[in-house]
């Protein structure tokens, strides 16, 4: 299966650090925050990835582009006249990574619809690039398999400024609304799977994957939560991202779920 994520928009609300990047190139521990997503469903089996890019694409096409050079010893020989590199040690992953400019003004929704070209029949992760956890993603598939539909969202019990959701006793989305300050309980953490006829919910470039596609979905009954009582944190500002450098620097960083 491939592993689709968000890596296109503007991060305003963590300026200080995205007016020289995208967000998902944001350092936690010197490794993008996009890398560490991309371990976790490493570390699950997931090798295949889609990357949708907007804002400042080339950071990310330029950091794949040299990622081999990045995370390996080498030495640059010019003795004889021209530039010889001689690899000591490898550290790359076995990964295959398509990275799609998909538009700086693209919303979610019409981003993942840009990519529909680079998909298959079967199902697909999707996340966004600026968040990391410790979700089992074998139990996620799983679940998403046994209740069928054609999305399945990760929800958590975080503050109440994300998009909330109304859940069945049987784990059906009863309805997907957008936040307000008096929403309380299970928020949307991203980390989904979909199935390739949800993409028949998106319309254009202007089509914003948490309002009209979700709501319809979830109307529809098509749409199944996967609640997780764990870890989650996204980086929508410095202080997050402080958070969570000062967890992987103690050794502690609950979303490493893969061995060095």
């Amino acid at each position: 299966m491939k592993a689709v994520i968000l890596a296109g928009g503007y991060g305003t609300r963590i300026s200080e650090e995205s007016v020289l990047r995208p967000k998902p190139m944001v350092e936690i521990g010197g490794k993008p925050i996009l890398w560490h997503i991309m371990k976790l469903y490493a570390a699950y089996g997931v090798d295949e990835f889609i990357i949708c890019c907007g804002y400042k694409q080339h950071v990310i096409k330029e950091y794949f582009a040299n990622y081999f050079l990045y995370n390996s010893d080498v030495t640059f020989d010019f003795t004889k006249g021209r530039n010889n590199m001689i690899v000591h040690q490898d550290n790359t992953e076995l990964w295959r990574v398509s990275v799609i400019d998909t538009g700086v003004d693209t919303m979610t929704g019409g981003r993942i619809r840009r990519i529909a070209p680079y998909l298959d029949d079967e199902p697909f992760f999707m996340t966004y690039g600026d968040g990391v956890a410790d979700i089992r993603i074998d139990e996620l598939l799983r679940f998403h398999q046994k209740q069928g539909g054609l999305l399945t969202m990760t929800c958590v019990h975080p503050s109440s400024r994300y998009g909330n959701l109304d859940i069945s006793d049987d784990f059906k989305v009863q309805s997907f609304r957008e936040k307000s300050k008096e929403d309380r309980g299970w928020v949307n953490a991203g980390f989904m799977v979909m199935e390739k006829g949800f993409l028949n919910y998106l319309e254009d470039d202007s089509t914003v994957l948490e309002r009209g596609p979700i709501e319809r979905c979830a109307a529809d009954g098509l749409m199944n939560a996967f609640m997780h009582d764990g870890f989650w944190q996204c980086m929508d500002t410095l202080r997050e991202k402080e958070k969570l450098e000062a967890l992987w620097q103690s050794g502690r960083a609950p979303w490493k779920v893969w061995e060095d």
